[in-house]
């Protein structure tokens, strides 16, 4: 027996990246996707790239609270009231020095990769706990594993997002709500090309030069699906992040002196 609406998953950050290849992952196995961002041309372009009739998009900014409720009140009314899974995906890169990076900067990282994926767990939950078993998913990272050096702001940011997924997977449990994380390696999009602040090289360079390995985006989208229907609250996406929490635990002081090599 067939359910009157198919599952259904809003993903910020959906213009690109790992929002762009979960959306066609997630799409592909029948599922109904609301996309956000503020590129919008890129949100259309990952509309096309999907099933007919099973997208819809919101030009939004995950710092704007007004808008997140505009959005899922009008993505919810497409899927029947359903919410199965709220991707908190949207994010940006920061690097170089933090003596050197910019005020303005900083309050920009914090804005947009803390304070969105806040505005949307507050928010979403009003919308998760109306669907049984639904699943606030949000994208943390590697970097969350041990604080990166030349990648500070970002590095603390991602810290704090693998913190809500934890403290959330206890918070919401009465609620029939789970919380998860994926914390990949760096992925190979053009995030990393910008250029990391305070520094000549890009962020692309600054990864590579601490040791790190890039991970395809499409890896990233099966172990977002692995995390919404699995038990375990953070899911290591790429070797680099599966060696980084070995070491965490059982090497710290090489970690040290791996993020030392970085910062030179």
């Amino acid at each position: 027996m067939t359910e009157p609406h198919p599952k259904a998953i809003f993903i910020t950050g959906g213009a690109s990246g790992i929002g762009r290849a979960t959306a066609q992952l997630f799409a592909a196995r029948g599922w109904r996707v609301g996309l956000a961002d503020v590129d919008a041309a890129g949100l259309a372009e990952t509309a096309a790239a999907l099933p007919a009739g099973m997208a819809s998009t919101y030009h939004m900014d995950v710092r704007d609270r007004a808008a997140w409720v505009t959005a899922l009140d009008a993505f919810t009314a497409t899927s029947g009231g359903r919410l199965d899974v709220l991707f908190n995906n949207a994010g940006i890169g920061s690097g170089g020095p933090l003596a050197d990076t910019d005020f303005n900067e900083l309050d920009r990282v914090i804005a947009i990769n803390l304070m969105g994926a806040l505005n949307g767990a507050r928010i979403g939950h009003a919308y998760l706990r109306r669907t049984p078993g639904s699943c606030l998913l949000n994208t943390s990272s590697a970097s969350a594993i041990y604080g990166s050096a030349g990648l500070v702001p970002y590095s603390m940011t991602k810290f704090a997002v693998r913190a809500l997924s934890e403290g959330l997977d206890g918070e919401w449990a009465a609620d029939g709500i789970k919380a998860r994380a994926i914390l990949p390696s760096f992925i190979d999009t053009p995030l990393l090309a910008s250029p990391a602040a305070g520094s000549n090289r890009s962020i692309r360079e600054t990864v590579t030069a601490a040791g790190l390995e890039l991970t395809p985006v499409e890896a990233v989208a099966e172990a977002a699906w692995t995390a919404v229907h699995g038990g375990k609250v953070l899911t290591y996406v790429g070797k680099t992040a599966h060696r980084m929490a070995f070491a965490a635990r059982w090497m710290p002081g090489k970690l040290r002196q791996m993020m030392r090599r970085g910062a030179r």
